[in-house]
């Protein structure tokens, strides 16, 4: 099941810092929207992963859902896996910070390992990009082509969902506002490992650097915007 959160309660806390503004970014052109599939590979999905988030299972149809919206829209939906780059030596500090969990890590996480694979039952059509990133944000300079690729695509707006919501999800959101793009998070389409660690990313993000809706309010902006 997705996180058990009340996001309107989150904006209403928003709401009385920010002087009664709750939302941004109410209507999407859904030519210019994409929606950004974080990390849903198997090594964060499966029982006993070498970073299992048990919630994000529970994400998967709503992921789906928004998917489907987007598709019909004539938005774009972009797959990012984390992926470990050959002979990566490169970020000395996370293979630091990891210990011994680091070279696991790599392992699970190079092309074409079962945990780099995105998990089976994501609706994904070849009309779908996969863009492999090295970081955990999507816009790190040289370790992912997802601006550049949004660019050539005259991209302006993006829906964020995946895992962790406090790390990957949340890094790349907080990146994308400071490229000039809007973000819209669906609060029901990120998983972190705990409920507090979610809500916790959520307000973060809500307070300086996205919008906050959850599946079936984008699923109603996104159809709207045809």
């Amino acid at each position: 099941m997705p996180h058990a959160i009340d996001h309107h309660r989150i904006l209403d806390r928003i709401a009385d810092r920010r002087g009664g503004v709750r939302l941004i970014y109410p209507r999407p052109v859904a030519r210019r929207t994409a929606h950004i599939i974080v990390d849903m590979q198997n090594g964060f999905m499966e029982e006993g992963a070498p970073v299992e988030v048990p919630a994000a299972r529970g994400i998967v149809d709503n992921i789906n859902r928004v998917s489907a919206a987007v598709r019909a829209a004539g938005g774009v939906n972009i797959f990012l896996r984390y992926t470990t780059a050959a002979g990566d030596t490169a970020w000395p500090i996370f293979l630091e910070r990891m210990g011994s969990g680091a070279d696991p890590h790599r392992a699970a996480f190079t092309p074409g390992a079962h945990y780099w694979q995105l998990w089976p039952t994501l609706d994904v059509t070849p009309d779908d990009l996969m863009v492999e990133k090295q970081r955990f944000s999507g816009f790190t300079p040289g370790t992912c082509p997802l601006h550049a690729l949004l660019q050539d695509r005259g991209i302006d707006t993006l829906i964020i969902s995946g895992t962790l919501t406090n790390c990957c999800c949340e890094s790349t959101a907080r990146d994308a506002m400071q490229h000039n793009y809007k973000v819209l998070m669906v609060t029901d389409a990120n998983a972190a490992l705990t409920d507090e660690e979610h809500e916790a990313a959520l307000y973060a993000l809500g307070w300086i650097f996205a919008d906050l809706y959850d599946t079936q309010e984008i699923v109603g902006l996104v159809s709207r915007s045809v």
